[in-house]
């Protein structure tokens, strides 16, 4: 007989949802081609070369779910990883130091914005609030607040 012993282990189970159910709540209307924050970051990461743009929809998807800013997850990636070009671990966030391993981008992006919504550390709290929590240095709210700036002014490329 085999015996188990899981001795100080310690397992964390995340819900992420499935490519099936972001595809469907897409359909429902949470984004849709035509979303103009969707062309927004899209246009906006594309003149930065920068691999997020694939994201866009789940940027948008993670942020109306979770009732945050469009802009804050787009400007956080662009800020910490330069929108997806330097990252480990799929953590486009600099998350936890860039040590916390998400199983893919995706579930990154939704595993943030609900920290940022929901965790102790940051529910109830304004984007300033969030940004200070998040890094404390001072240049940081600023930055990201120049880029959620400069996103929802970017002219949209069809």
């Amino acid at each position: 007989m085999k015996r188990w012993i899981t001795k100080g282990l310690v397992l964390l189970a995340i819900s992420v949802p499935s490519s099936t159910e972001i595809k469907a709540q897409e359909v429902k209307g949470i984004t849709t081609p035509s979303d103009r924050r969707l062309l927004r970051i899209k246009t906006f990461f594309r003149k930065r070369v920068c691999p997020a743009h694939e994201y866009a929809a789940e940027f948008l998807i993670a942020s109306d779910k979770q009732k945050l800013d469009w802009r804050l997850l787009p400007s956080i990636a662009l800020i910490e990883s330069s929108g997806g070009k330097v990252f480990s671990n799929n953590n486009i966030f600099g998350w936890d130091s860039c040590r916390h391993r998400f199983p893919s981008v995706i579930a990154g992006i939704h595993v943030v914005a609900d920290y940022l919504a929901n965790s102790p550390l940051y529910r109830g709290k304004s984007i300033d609030e969030k940004l200070k929590t998040y890094n404390s240095q001072p240049h940081y709210r600023v930055a990201v607040k120049k880029v959620m700036a400069q996103l929802e002014g970017e002219p949209i490329s069809y």
